[in-house]
């Protein structure tokens, strides 16, 4: 392991191979300009942690501040790349700590050209005229909304201003196919990432009880999940209980657990730059009230459904309308929706969408709301999560249940097998209280 890095890094014949794929979707005298994140600031000398743009980490396993990728394609998809790096010196030795040096740089990335950050403009003044196109990081993913200009937008700016004539093309489209279908040792982080996901919350789950903080649940999950080399969690958590539970994107995680209720925890562990991403709907007395499982064991149902259909060759969007029209029947049975309206709306019953607003599954990877076409089909290597819910406001119950999943030749794969998705197992789970 390379003494710089908490995880194991992807061997750099990786970061090479995906190197030579995008350069084989471009045409010659194409150039590649991909920067890092920015850190950002908060208040007073303040910043957040760095979180890298996940394109130039998917090309290079560069995981470092102010970090260029530059290249040159060539005839036949040949390439020539330089990567560009904030170059140490004896502050940052003493406040920080070195950076990363040009020969490990090397080691991670398979780049053998490693030069400091300070001589960027000249290489632009000498590389964009010569260039027939110029390749850019952007990021259209459509669920994406910010006021805030990233690094690569501002350089984009920048550059189209000091080269007005230069047509500045996006490689988003090309980078999110790519993206989309894992190589194995993409696979092998993201096992490790879902492994980890399991462990801590499956080692966590004993010690959950009313009077507990939301807040208490989160502090145990990171710590499961840190001693076991995540960086962090993987997105903001979701400890949600009592009514909580029928808000989506609850992250506030301020109230004490009471008696009675249901706990939510969506929650995921980041390692080596791949995200899991689970949720776990667990009764915080430890054991269902009769109403809370016939909920549970409804969302359960679809759940497994969406497993069972999941398959190559099927349209997302169709997948999608396959298990609205399956969570319609288990909706009539639990008395939400009567099946005259389900009736109505037979082939795609979006009157479900009162218990059940959002979609089933989402592309995972490097993000954890992944990069993709907009209406993939599934393929082997695809790694997706599987989250139907139920939601009713009015009774307070909330189920949700995710686990994520590599779609494979003749089915798929559970990634997070270590940690208990029957109510009876979570129960047995629950009362081996400490």
């Amino acid at each position: 392991m390379i003494h710089t890095l908490r995880y194991q890094p992807i061997p750099a014949a990786f970061y090479e191979g995906r190197r030579d794929v995008l350069a084989s979707h471009l045409p010659a005298g194409s150039l590649v300009i991909i920067h890092a994140n920015d850190i950002y600031p908060t208040n007073a000398d303040g910043t957040l942690p760095h979180h890298q743009n996940a394109n130039l980490f998917y090309l290079t396993g560069i995981d470092q501040e102010e970090t260029t990728l530059l290249m040159r394609v060539g005839e036949n998809g040949a390439h020539e790349d330089i990567l560009l790096l904030r170059e140490t010196n004896e502050r940052i030795v003493i406040w920080e700590g070195a950076r990363l040096s040009q020969a490990t740089a090397t080691q991670l990335s398979g780049i053998a050209d490693v030069r400091w950050n300070d001589g960027y403009n000249a290489l632009l003044a000498e590389l964009v005229p010569a260039a027939h196109e110029l390749w850019v990081e952007t990021d259209n993913h459509p669920r994406r909304y910010t006021y805030v200009q990233t690094r690569n937008e501002r350089l984009n700016a920048a550059l189209k201003a000091s080269y007005p004539d230069v047509t500045l093309h996006s490689l988003y489209p090309i980078l999110a196919e790519m993206r989309l279908v894992k190589q194995p040792e993409e696979i092998a982080q993201l096992r490790e990432a879902c492994r980890i996901t399991g462990a801590g919350f499956t080692e966590l789950l004993p010690h959950i009880r009313p009077g507990m903080g939301e807040w208490e649940i989160e502090a145990g999950l990171s710590a499961n999940y840190l001693k076991r080399r995540a960086r962090k969690f993987s997105f903001l958590p979701i400890i949600a209980s009592g009514a909580d539970t029928c808000v989506l994107h609850y992250i506030s995680n301020h109230k004490e657990v009471a008696p009675g209720s249901l706990i939510l925890c969506d929650i995921g562990a980041e390692y080596g730059g791949y995200a899991g991403d689970m949720t776990r709907t667990i009764p915080a007395d430890g054991r269902f009230t009769p109403r809370q499982k016939e909920v549970y064991n409804a969302v359960l149902a679809v759940h497994r459904y969406a497993a069972s259909i999941m398959r190559p060759g099927l349209l997302k969007s169709e997948y999608e309308r396959l298990i609205r029209v399956f969570m319609a029947g288990q909706l009539v049975q639990l008395g939400l929706l009567t099946q005259e309206q389900v009736d109505a709306e037979a082939q795609n019953p979006l009157c479900v969408r009162r218990y059940y607003m959002h979609g089933t599954s989402h592309p995972l990877g490097l993000d954890v709301h992944d990069v993709g076409p907009a209406d993939p089909t599934f393929a082997p290597g695809q790694v997706w999560t599987i989250e139907p819910g139920i939601y009713i406001a009015e009774e307070g119950i909330g189920v949700r249940i995710e686990t994520d999943v590599l779609i494979l030749e003749d089915g798929v794969e559970d990634l997070i097998p270590n940690a208990p998705l029957e109510a009876a197992d979570i129960e047995a789970a629950m009362a081996a209280r400490a």
